[in-house]
């Protein structure tokens, strides 16, 4: 009689490990570990796992490269949209959770498993992220959360892999690194606190260029089309050749401080110099190229849809009907954005597009109109100030006092 399939999203960690000589020989499961590379892991790292996985006596290994599905399904929204969590975060690790759960899923189904498994502990976002993902694309599989469910320090599942003969070295790294194609997530004891920053050697790019470096990303339609004058196969190969120029000079470290889907206050290092080089050059383009009011309803739908994601809401319906809003503004959005690199920082230093809207022929702000007269503004503005005159001559008294006379009112 065969043993039941349990597919574990696995990563070869500390957690993971446990998770699989756990199911297999305390629940009896045959265990399919699957790794989802959403940018993370180069083709030894992969290789390790693989052998490691093999060798802690999991029935199958899969990896499942997830990039260009990453990109076409939610990267490219997130440029589109503009979206800064809190006005700081790229949704690095955040954003890949909820598809390496997809992902997962999806193979679940494939091979017709009993039940699905994750290493996430009680204390963070990623266990709501793939229990809801689980629970909606594979209702009928039991989700089972080994380190969760059984409270376990690290300690005790250093043990029990002893007592399993796993020989294997799980030294506590200083500081916990994930890392992808959207940024890498830092956290140490400093992100534990609200006043520490993380230290120079926490980031695992070190900063090795303090020169300057001029940048040029054209965008098509709000996607990139090249880079340095140079077109990719596909986006996936340019946000990963910016990557690698820019995060030499440290560009995109910051802290993110946020809200939990749990509902606790969380603090997070990252670096996320793509990122946060092309969401920032694509937003300059978008200022010069859409019109205000696009720009005001994209701001908040783009903040709509980050949030949502961060929560794992991504299979929410309302997600689809965004993107479509999303995607129909970026027609308009083309030209070349021109980027100066810096140790620590880039300077946005303009942009050149056929659908500029700042076009000199119609007049240039504060110098010199061309497209309308004096007359022409006079008569705006009265019309413009029509209503607002209306209600300040059936109100005469309203608005008049000054902020100082109101505060000693209150």
């Amino acid at each position: 009689m065969e043993n039941k399939k349990v597919v574990l999203a696995f990563s070869g960690g500390l957690d993971t490990t446990f998770c699989a000589i756990y199911l297999k020989e305390s629940l009896g499961f045959d265990v399919y570990a699957v790794l989802i590379n959403t940018g993370g892991f180069d083709g030894a790292e992969v290789k390790r796992i693989e052998e490691h996985a093999y060798r802690i006596g999991v029935k199958e290994f899969s990896c499942i490269d997830l990039n260009e599905e990453f990109y076409r399904d939610c990267l490219r929204f997130l440029i589109y949209g503009n979206v800064l969590k809190n006005q700081t975060y790229p949704l690095s690790v955040s954003a890949e959770r909820i598809f390496q759960a997809r992902a997962v899923a999806l193979y679940a189904r494939s091979i017709g498993a009993q039940a699905l498994a994750h290493g996430s502990t009680g204390a963070g976002n990623d266990q709501v992220r793939f229990d809801m993902i689980f629970q909606i694309l594979c209702p009928e599989m039991e989700i089972i959360t080994p380190i969760r469910d059984l409270k376990l320090s690290r300690e005790a599942e250093i043990d029990f892999l002893k007592k399993h003969g796993v020989d294997y070295a799980y030294e506590k790294a200083a500081y916990s690194i994930n890392k992808g194609i959207w940024g890498t997530s830092v956290g140490g004891k400093e992100t534990l606190t609200s006043k520490d920053a993380l230290p120079e050697t926490a980031y695992p790019s070190q900063v090795s260029r303090t020169d300057s470096q001029l940048l040029e990303i054209e965008f098509l339609k709000g996607e990139i089309h090249a880079v340095d004058g140079k077109t990719f196969k596909s986006p996936v190969e340019a946000i990963q050749y910016i990557e690698e120029k820019a995060s030499p000079y440290g560009i995109g470290r910051d802290t993110h401080v946020g809200d939990t889907i749990i509902g606790i206050k969380g603090r997070v290092g990252f670096e996320a110099a793509a990122a946060l080089i092309i969401i920032k050059a694509h937003y300059l383009l978008e200022k010069h190229t859409l019109t205000r009011h696009q720009l005001n309803w994209k701001e908040q739908i783009g903040n709509f849809y980050g949030n949502l994601l961060h929560e794992g809401l991504f299979l929410d319906p309302i997600m689809r009907n965004m993107e479509c809003f999303l995607a129909d503004t970026q027609k308009t959005v083309n030209g070349k954005v021109f980027i100066e690199l810096l140790p620590y920082r880039f300077i946005l230093k303009g942009i050149e597009s056929p659908n500029d809207l700042m076009q000199s022929r119609f007049g240039s702000y504060g110098e010199m109109n061309k497209s309308w007269s004096g007359e022409d503004v006079k008569g705006f503005s009265k019309i413009a100030a029509n209503q607002m005159a209306i209600f300040h001559s059936v109100n005469p008294s309203f608005g008049q006092e000054s902020t100082q006379e109101k505060g000693s009112h209150e």
